[in-house]
């Protein structure tokens, strides 16, 4: 890579962490260097538009690295809504974007809304069934605000594999049911969920059907692939598409307008109680809480990356 696109992603994954967010920072570096010396993601490729009209792009990501790409396209659509109020650029042949909320966070610090999600590997039952068939496909929301952004990042998943993986190398349940385990009872073992594959869908039914719809628009808008048609294994994933809106509230009116209205929201959601808090709220603290104390770093995922370090 280029100083300038080694850094920004070294940046990317590091904030993660620092977000509280460790599953698609450090933690999923060894697997990005994996796939990288496997020949599934090429440091030098870089996305290129292939069609365009007003304010909608379709761009093909060249299997270079996810990151990058996806933080180019949302740059892109951020570009775009500030010449038509809204832009939209959807990206085939990627690879994963480590943490969604990333390009939330990226869009808000631009002053837009962003809106934007990705399909995946097929690793989430339907509703109705056990077969793993859809993607938990991350959807991430982000609203600008001076005293701090909103920023909406989950997946169609009650807890994301990344989640699961978190909670069992610190030994930890998780604090709701996520999942079956292998006699088909709800469990809060996150390893019993990773084994049976069978996560609980958001909203049951709906977070099925959510799946399937932005799994739907994703490969429609990009003309990439769909979720059946990646490899159903973790290691392999690649070729992904993906979706990167953009719209510039201050084309309808004042910046100071449109901060006041969600102050007010915020307000009033904060009189619900003293533990209630909006989307992003709690990042913004573990954000403040790394930068003063240090990042929290798994033991033996610290060890992994210095072993890497050891090998250039």
């Amino acid at each position: 890579m280029s100083p300038e696109r080694a850094e920004l992603s070294a940046r990317l994954f590091a904030d993660a962490s620092a977000d509280g967010v460790p599953s698609h920072g450090l933690n999923r570096f060894p697997l990005f260097v994996s796939c990288i010396e496997r020949g599934l993601v090429d440091v030098c490729a870089t996305p290129e538009c292939v069609a365009s009209f007003g304010g909608l792009e379709r761009w093909n990501g060249r299997r270079g690295p996810g990151n990058l790409s996806a933080h180019h396209c949302m740059d892109r659509a951020i570009e775009l809504s500030r010449a038509h109020g809204i832009g939209a650029v959807a990206l085939a042949q990627t690879n994963h974007w480590m943490r969604g909320g990333a390009y939330g966070w990226q869009a808000a610090d631009a002053g837009v809304v962003g809106i934007c999600w990705t399909n995946t590997l097929p690793n989430l039952p339907p509703w109705g069934s056990t077969s793993p068939r859809i993607g938990n496909n991350p959807l991430v929301i982000g609203v600008p605000r001076t005293g701090g952004h909103v920023v909406l990042d989950m997946a169609m998943s009650q807890f994301s594999y990344g989640a699961l993986s978190v909670h069992r190398m610190r030994g930890t349940e998780l604090p709701v049911d996520g999942g079956y385990d292998e006699e088909g009872q709800l469990t809060r073992s996150p390893a019993a969920i990773e084994r049976t594959k069978r996560l609980l869908p958001i909203g049951f039914w709906k977070g099925s059907a959510l799946s399937i719809i932005l799994d739907m628009i994703a490969t429609l808008l990009s003309g990439g692939r769909a979720t059946h048609e990646i490899t159903p294994v973790v290691a392999d994933e690649t070729g992904q598409s993906q979706v990167f809106l953009a719209i510039d509230p201050s084309q309808l009116g004042a910046v100071d307008e449109v901060t006041s209205s969600v102050d007010r929201i915020i307000e009033d959601l904060h009189q619900a109680g003293e533990d209630v808090r909006y989307p992003g709220e709690r990042t913004l603290a573990t954000r403040r809480q790394s930068l003063a104390e240090g990042v929290e770093v798994e033991p033996s995922i610290w060890a992994e990356a210095k072993a890497l370090l050891a090998r250039l």
